[in-house]
């Protein structure tokens, strides 16, 4: 018989972050949260139990929590390290970012090849719950989109890249961005709230793992793959390794294979095949097209994509 599975969100406070707050009070509209005996930065710890058994736990934190791994991995080891899945409850910024996305992404530093565990199951269910909530709710100038695998941590000091293998739970990024309008939508706050509590449910499909690798930060070729299915399968996507950092990396050095295959052992399941994007330069195609064939898995160009029955896999 299948256990119960546990999920932890956590949420920083409206000083900090526009987003999370919104996302926190709609999900206590959603469902009743009820308090638990544990206690962080003096805000009890929230959850909610769905009718299969599997939790729901809601943490309130002073700080965004990739931002001070310092302060809080501590306790996220001492409460949460059993769990099956965790995430940040976020807003999405940055120069070029997209408006209106309602997006997720893995934790890990590609350059310096720390990545967390990351299960291509619940981003996929998470993913397929916004778009269907989205819909739902009229929410016609968003988009749903997969976001390159990054830790935010290195860019607001919340510690060594190293600290990321340290929580060995799979940790996502779930954001809204990119503007203040976007940041202050209560109904995409309510849509992304009604999302967590379906990470757990999934459509049954065949799920196929990629590792995904160049281009872009919001690579359309890869966060279309999420929603494409056929028969009765699917692509799970994950760890989506940009271009830029795959550069700035040094993955055409000696140790560059030694990163990737970090990579893929942080992947719940290993991996079925290895799509790259086209515009990466042949020295980096070369490196995954070794590692493909030191796994017996198809390597393919991101138009491949489109076309997965005309995908060799291994067990075909």
């Amino acid at each position: 018989m299948e256990r119960n599975k546990r999920a932890v969100f956590f949420f920083c406070g409206e000083t900090i972050d526009p987003v999370a707050g919104r996302v926190l009070q709609a999900s206590k509209e959603i469902h009743p949260l009820e308090e638990t005996g544990i206690i962080i930065d003096e805000e009890p710890v929230r959850k909610y139990i769905d009718p299969m058994g599997n939790s729901f736990w809601f943490v309130r934190t002073r700080k965004v929590v990739s931002h001070d791994y310092n302060r809080y991995l501590p306790a996220m080891n001492s409460y949460f390290a059993g769990f099956d899945v965790a995430g940040i409850i976020t807003w999405h910024a940055g120069e070029n970012a997209p408006d209106n996305i309602l997006t997720s992404h893995t934790t890990g530093d590609v350059d310096s090849g720390n990545f967390g565990p990351a299960n291509s199951h619940y981003l996929r269910n998470l993913l397929l719950a916004m778009e269907k909530n989205r819909l739902k709710a009229g929410l016609d100038d968003f988009i749903v989109t997969t976001e390159a695998t990054h830790w935010s941590g290195m860019v607001y000091g919340g510690g060594s890249a190293g600290m990321i293998t340290r929580f060995p739970v799979p940790m996502l990024d779930i954001e809204i961005g990119s503007s203040p309008a976007c940041w202050s939508n209560e109904t995409a706050a309510r849509v992304l709230a009604e999302s967590l509590f379906s990470i757990f449910e999934s459509d049954g499909r065949r799920v196929r793992n990629l590792l995904c690798a160049g281009g872009v930060h919001f690579e359309r070729a890869f966060s279309g793959a999420v929603f494409q299915e056929w028969g009765n399968s699917a692509y799970g996507v994950s760890h989506i390794l940009a271009n830029q950092w795959l550069v700035s990396g040094h993955y055409d050095e000696k140790d560059g294979p030694e990163k990737l295959e970090a990579c893929i052992a942080s992947i719940h399941g290993g991996i079925e095949a290895i799509a790259f994007h086209d515009n990466l330069k042949g020295v980096y195609k070369d490196r995954f097209r070794a590692l493909g064939a030191k796994y017996g898995i198809p390597v393919f160009k991101h138009q491949n994509l489109r076309r997965p029955e005309e995908i060799p896999w291994s067990d075909r």
